[in-house]
């Protein structure tokens, strides 16, 4: 057997155990019909077949697992178990949120706990009541509600970093793919900025080595998805020398030929001056281990959607993120969408490893996913799914992009379509993707 690890939901890579498949099998079966072990293990036999054989070479997550096992049973005619399934998913998260409610983990319970208050208060904690803001075009109202709670989080997130503002000398602004940094970077640092803080930016994008450098799997994409494929010595290194006073020599990035050119920019910060960073990594331990903890203020940015179906499933945040990237691959890096699906794996397990199990480190957890934005999304790039599902489905080598593929497409499909863009503020996280 080629399949020996997974990772789990927090980040950490544990041995796979088949018996576990079964058992869930089993018991779905158990739940419509009569328990039938040899079912069971014949069906966890297909799952491992498409992991070990229609599968990237990575580790897989528990939940590309559990995806994977809907698709079988859905395959192999069993409806009735898989609604089972489904159901049994749903149990056991319910019971891992219990277990660990009110202790320090990985998932900001607290924030999601108000996003979902936030959601019911303005009646839009499900896709149908989502829909219905478009069907009788109030969606105007609720951007105008969901970028008022933004501009207000940014606004109460300043009062707090104050008392501390003296002792920080490197400011943090991260979080997974297509958060939102840029612009939460942006609109933070100006209102900062405006009470008398000064901030100099060290652009981490420059450091990543050259691209021929990082790995390159059998379809030709390369991993740049994890801290590995940037120079962290050399960030470390720049980092004690700026807190000493001195000028560093900033490397520049081509992202188009992949590689560092010959030039280099000069860098050097005041005394009363704090570092700033927005980046992916910036919550990896290793890619600021330079600077004491006590003097770094972490901003972790995710996009914490606490949309249902009709089932009472939450929409996944990874897929918000996706979506956002490939509509922004598309109109601004010429990068097709297809290829955005096919390499989310990377984006996925690159989180899963170095990013997912540091979240608590954070100083504060800020909710960047806007109530009213998929409406909007799926007039920019719906149009791509038909052709996205297909193609994967058609490679048998990549059947975790097209279970991906086929779960958002079946996502945007119960969405209403917003096609007016100008309702969107110039200033807003979604201008990042859009444009």
């Amino acid at each position: 057997m080629r399949l020996t690890k997974i990772y789990k939901r927090d980040g950490s890579v544990v041995p796979f155990d088949q018996k576990k498949i079964i058992q869930a099998l089993y018991k779905a079966i158990a739940e419509v019909a009569q328990p039938n072990m040899d079912l069971a293990e014949q069906l966890s036999d297909k799952v491992i077949d498409i992991l070990e054989n229609h599968f990237p070479k990575t580790i897989p997550t528990v939940e590309e697992i559990q995806d994977i096992i809907e698709r079988v049973l859905v395959g192999e005619g069993h409806k009735k178990v898989f609604k089972a399934y489904i159901i049994y998913r749903q149990k056991r998260k319910e019971l891992r949120e219990k277990k660990v409610r009110g202790e320090v983990e990985n998932i900001p319970y607290k924030t999601i706990w108000q996003s979902l208050v936030w959601s019911l208060n303005h009646q839009v904690e499900t896709i149908d009541k989502l829909n219905k803001y478009v069907k009788d075009k109030t969606l105007p109202k609720l951007v105008k509600a969901v970028e008022a709670a933004y501009e207000q989080e940014l606004i109460d997130l300043c009062y707090g970093i104050k008392d501390r503002i003296k002792e920080i000398k490197l400011f943090i602004i991260c979080g997974p793919s297509s958060s939102g940094k840029t612009t939460t970077t942006e609109r933070l640092t100006k209102k900062l900025e405006k009470r008398g803080v000064s901030f100099v930016k060290l652009n981490i994008d420059n450091y990543f080595y050259d691209t021929k450098d990082n790995i390159e799997d059998e379809y030709g994409d390369h991993d740049f998805e994890g801290p590995y494929a940037l120079d962290l010595p050399l960030i470390n290194q720049h980092f004690e020398e700026l807190l000493k006073g001195k000028t560093i020599e900033v490397p520049r990035y081509n992202f188009e030929t992949g590689t560092r050119d010959k030039k280099t920019d000069k860098l050097s910060k005041r005394p009363e001056q704090i570092i700033l960073i927005d980046s992916h990594f910036g919550i990896y331990p290793k890619l600021t281990e330079a600077v004491p903890s006590n003097q770094k203020y972490i901003i972790y940015l995710e996009t914490l959607c606490q949309l249902r179906y009709k089932n009472g499933q939450f929409v996944r945040w990874t897929d918000i993120r996706m979506i956002r990237r490939m509509i922004r691959d598309a109109q601004f890096r010429a990068y097709d969408p297809i290829k955005t699906v096919g390499h989310w794996h990377y984006v996925r397990q690159g989180e899963l490893k170095n990013i997912i199990p540091y979240i608590a480190s954070a100083d504060h957890v800020f909710n960047t996913f806007l109530a009213y934005e998929l409406p909007i999304l799926k007039s920019h790039i719906f149009k791509f799914f038909p052709k996205i599902v297909k193609t994967y489905q058609k490679d048998s080598g990549r059947q975790d992009a097209y279970v991906r593929a086929q779960r958002v497409y079946n996502l945007l499909k119960q969405i209403q379509t917003w096609s007016d863009d100008r309702i969107v503020p110039k200033n807003s996280i979604l201008r990042e993707f859009i444009g």
